[in-house]
């Protein structure tokens, strides 16, 4: 990449060297920059605190990411718009017209101000998005539609009656209106409908008038006609096929215990009249009743009009006659074309047609459109106003982690999550929990997700816990979340992801560990005391108090063990005491040491969207800076003598128990005879335990053993010399 112009600072946070945007022109240089520089390379568009309509105008490819290009663009925008490359520094949403470069949005900021008839010297937000109003008093505005007052005379109705039959396109002042689109459409539509009107005459037409009605009653029945013949064909081909296509003997039977009617679905399934070869289809009497309406009409307004009125049956060369009779109609209507605007009628049509108000509507299309560059151009006012108030916000959370690190609130920062006497800052809006569920881990962090419910809206979050411990975070604990709009959320922890918080709960783990062993198994052996019948109580009493027995001399048996080479410390005992919980606690304090130093931002920013272009780390002080821990304010009394308080637990008289039993143990192993001599060798445990004591029972054997140990060495030398003589020389 070609080297910069422009001389950067850069600020370390999060141990990562960031630009400093601190100038204009750092802002309009930053295509010089290095893009493995910048911290971000694309971000969402939904789920951060930046004006979504700000968003839209940065994301130009509208896939719902604000990419490192289109960053660059806007940047590159700003450069040739202004002339005062500071002004994008001071924010606000209010542009002075002397900070604009001459061109097309300088000249559409005065052209609002004038719509508007404001003298000002500066271009709000406000004027740019003004739609209505800006546009209220403009007959065009370069979108192409026009509206109905923008039409004179018929014209105005033709737009009217466009919009009744096709619907309207809404102009950019919120007014009903057509387009080119629209236009051509109706049009097209109505001379199609008049071609297909005039092609009919009087062949398609034999019964002038009534000519609908008698293809209307012809198309009710034809099929079951077309039907009932051609079983009477079958019946004279075959004499067998009149009984059996006249409907089974068992569907017959299956008919006798309904009640029926002519409505009566089971009837219309079978023939119009009884099957014979060569019988005419009878009209009135024995036809089957769930057809006898619609014939007795097909009789009425088809049969009596083309074959005379008096005709009591239809023979199958009379059928034929009568739809080649409506044939010419049906294809007729078969080319009818289907549109909206045959609701106008014919005669309105081809009044339309036969006007100019085709070419007078082209017309006013053609000098709406041709305003438009000049209202784009002011369409990009809205564009100015929105990067001067949001650009620089939109950068200080993508070329770097400015608002984050700075504690000014970072755009992906969803709002505080209030729960066990903490509030956690950075809290993000989960979009897609499968993803965040699997990416989200490596973070590092200890995270809580919770689903948030208010007023019947639904949505969710991660919490990081950076401060504190994790005693009482559990899922299922409730709390509240106030978002970035300041309302508030019933919020429930649903999933915890489990990482150290601190050193310092690491250093406890272990015991909390041991503690919640401890308490699992006593309630579990409780719980199985209670189950036990009444009958068997003196029996488990005597088993329980020798399990106490065999248990305390467990414990006793492991004080001793761990005690022992403690007590030959002498003054040195608690500096021994100490020694041991170190190296109890220091796996798990090196493992959260090692998790804390690595806990990352970029994990959760990847798993909504995110391209995070760093590892932008949470180390342990500005963790603890994200999630306030309860504390009394800054001066305040405070009474200690609560009433309801448990009693003090006498830890004094424990430590000292412990304590004795450790000497008591050193004693007797012997650990402490060398020092109680100086005093009295009567109080030695070889003195007072005599032949029973340890030490002395070790001392007696110390010959057996070294006498068993020579022994040993004696037989292990003669088989290595044997093994040498028997060797092949």
């Amino acid at each position: 990449m070609a080297a910069s112009s422009n001389r950067w600072s850069f600020f370390r946070a999060g141990g990562v060297d960031q630009v400093v945007l601190s100038s204009g022109a750092d802002i309009v240089r930053l295509d010089e920059l290095d893009p493995k520089l910048w911290v971000a390379l694309s971000m969402p568009v939904a789920g951060v605190a930046i004006d979504r309509r700000t968003l839209e105008l940065l994301d130009s490819d509208k896939d719902g990411h604000i990419r490192h290009p289109e960053i660059l663009a806007a940047v590159a925008w700003v450069k040739a718009t202004y002339k005062d490359h500071e002004q994008i520094m001071k924010g606000g949403d209010s542009v002075p017209i002397a900070a604009l470069a001459d061109g097309t949005v300088k000249a559409a900021a005065l052209r609002i101000l004038a719509n508007l008839k404001k003298e000002a010297k500066a271009i709000a937000l406000a004027d740019a998005t003004a739609g209505e109003k800006m546009f209220a008093e403009t007959r065009f505005n370069g979108d192409g539609v026009v509206p109905v007052d923008a039409a004179e005379g018929d014209t105005r109705a033709v737009i009217e009656e466009i919009i009744k039959c096709l619907g309207a396109v809404t102009d950019r002042s919120g007014k009903p209106g057509v387009d080119k689109g629209k236009t051509d459409q109706f049009f097209t539509e109505a001379r199609a409908f008049r071609d297909w009107q005039a092609k009919a005459h009087a062949t398609t037409a034999p019964l002038g008038e009534a000519t609908a009605a008698a293809a209307d009653a012809v198309r009710a029945v034809r099929a079951k006609i077309d039907d009932y013949f051609t079983r009477c064909r079958m019946a004279a081909f075959d004499p067998r096929a009149a009984v059996a296509l006249a409907g089974a003997d068992a569907d017959l039977a299956a008919l006798s215990p309904k009640a029926l009617s002519a409505a009566s679905p089971e009837l219309a399934a079978w023939p119009l009249a009884k099957i014979e070869a060569g019988r005419a289809l009878p009209l009135g009497v024995g036809v089957n009743p769930a057809w006898a309406a619609k014939l007795a009409t097909f009789a009425a307004v088809a049969v009596g009009p083309i074959l005379g009125a008096g005709k009591t049956a239809l023979t199958e060369d009379d059928w034929r006659a009568i739809t080649g009779k409506l044939e010419s109609y049906e294809t007729h209507l078969a080319g009818k074309p289907q549109t909206a605007v045959e609701q106008l009628g014919g005669e309105r049509l081809a009044a339309i047609l036969a006007g100019s108000h085709e070419a007078t509507i082209a017309d006013l299309i053609a000098q709406d459109l041709a305003v438009k560059p000049e209202v784009d151009a002011m369409t990009e006012v809205e564009r100015l106003c929105r990067y001067q108030r949001d650009l620089v916000k939109v950068l200080r959370n993508y070329a770097n982690f400015a608002d984050f690190y700075g504690r000014k609130g970072a755009v992906f920062q969803a709002g505080t999550l209030y729960l066990d006497s903490r509030g956690c800052a950075l809290t993000v809006e989960v979009t897609d929990a499968g993803k965040h569920g699997a990416m989200a881990g490596m973070a590092g962090a200890y995270l809580a997700y919770c689903d948030l419910a208010r007023a019947g809206a639904k949505k969710q979050i991660a919490a990081a816990f950076t401060a504190g411990d994790s005693d009482n975070l559990m899922v299922g604990r409730n709390g509240v979340f106030v978002d970035r709009d300041g309302k508030d959320w019933e919020a429930t922890i649903t999933k915890i992801v489990d990482n150290p918080i601190s050193v310092r709960q690491a250093f406890w783990a272990p015991y909390k560990k041991l503690a919640r062993m401890i308490e699992e198994n006593a309630a579990k052996r409780a719980s199985a005391a209670e189950a036990e019948s009444h009958a068997k109580l003196e029996a488990t009493a005597s088993t329980v108090v020798a399990a106490i027995g065999v248990a305390i001399g467990g414990i006793g048996t492991l004080v001793a063990a761990i005690m022992s080479p403690l007590i030959g410390l002498g003054m040195w005992l608690p500096l021994g005491l100490i020694a041991l919980m170190v190296v109890i606690s220091s796996p798990s304090m090196f493992l959260a040491f090692m998790k804390l130093r690595n806990r990352n931002l970029g994990p959760l920013l990847d798993a909504n969207g995110w391209a995070v272009n760093t590892r932008a780390k949470i180390n342990v002080p500005f963790g603890g800076a994200l999630t306030d821990v309860a504390a009394l304010p800054a001066g305040s009394g405070r009474k200690l003598d609560d009433p309801y308080a448990e009693k003090p637990t006498p830890w004094k008289l424990y430590i000292a128990l412990v304590v004795l039993l450790g000497l008591a143990t050193g004693w007797y192993f012997g650990k402490l005879d060398s020092t109680l001599e100086n005093f009295s060798q009567s109080l030695t445990s070889e003195s007072v335990l005599g032949q029973n004591a340890p030490i002395v029972k070790a001392r007696q054997l110390k010959p057996a053993l070294k006498t068993a140990a020579d022994a040993t060495g004696k037989v292990a030398a003669a088989a290595v010399a044997a093994a040498k003589a028997a060797a092949p020389k």
